[in-house]
């Protein structure tokens, strides 16, 4: 379905990342992973071999290098065709308790990362242009579209900070405004909202959490790769400026 497409994807070397490089090599496209980790980057790229992975070292909230990542993955690949956002960073405060939030880790987070998607976007639509045509796909969460279910947080030490859904819902947000913005100029920008993805959460949490959903629960991440393969080729040519959950009904 994506034979000889290149995706560029931010945060390509994490959890989700990682696992979107596997499903696009497999569907036979080509990737450029750019993140701030350089180990995991390049233990993907030794993996999958030059000619299908290219890693270039990437901080999102920096335009030079966001343009710098673009440029030389299209000068190693010769074009790309689409992005994937998942990147991810976050402070030291992060995973803070309402009540306790400081400002200064505050802005760090909403910058980092609202901020980050908002530049790289930016950069992205600019590439774009000049090259005539680019798909962009947002990764939000279902906590961009509706509020925790703060129960199933009770008896562990995990915390939903408020930050990640204002950052979320504003992912959502802007993927929206960016499709309306670029529209007529072959540029489509769609979004995913998944649902928990297993991480080594508690048990007290997993049950709590998969008893609100339809079948499996908690998701493993290689059950979003349908759905991004979906947008990134020609089947969804023609879907732009929405936004997929992905939560196996959890917000039913």
């Amino acid at each position: 379905m994506l034979k000889n497409n290149v995706v560029a994807i931010t945060g390509g070397a994490g959890l989700i990342g990682t696992t979107f490089t596997k499903a696009i090599i497999e569907n036979g496209g080509k990737v450029v992973i750019g993140d701030i980790s350089s180990d995991r980057g390049k233990d993907l790229e030794d993996q999958f071999g030059v000619e299908n992975v290219f890693f270039i070292k990437l901080n999102t909230s920096d335009t030079n290098s966001i343009d710098k990542f673009l440029t030389l993955g299209k000068k190693h690949f010769g074009k790309i065709d689409s992005a994937i956002h998942c990147a991810y960073p976050r402070s030291e405060q992060w995973g803070t308790k309402f009540e306790e939030l400081k400002v200064d880790g505050l802005k760090d987070d909403l910058f980092h990362q609202l901020g980050g998607a908002i530049l790289f976007s930016q950069r992205l639509v600019l590439f774009y242009k000049e090259q005539g045509y680019g798909n962009l796909v947002h990764v939000s969460s279902i906590q961009g579209v509706s509020a925790p279910k703060f129960e199933h947080y009770e008896g562990t030490k995990m915390v939903s900070p408020i930050e990640y859904s204002a950052i979320k819902s504003g992912i959502i947000s802007i993927t929206k405004y960016i499709a309306k913005y670029c529209k007529g100029q072959n540029i489509r920008v769609n979004c995913i909202s998944p649902g928990g993805i297993l991480d080594n959460q508690p048990k007290v949490f997993l049950d709590k959490y998969n008893s609100t959903c339809s079948g499996k629960g908690m998701m493993d991440a290689q059950d979003l790769d349908g759905t991004i393969i979906y947008l990134l080729s020609n089947m969804s040519k023609y879907v732009n400026g929405q936004n997929i959950i992905i939560d196996d009904g959890w917000i039913l």
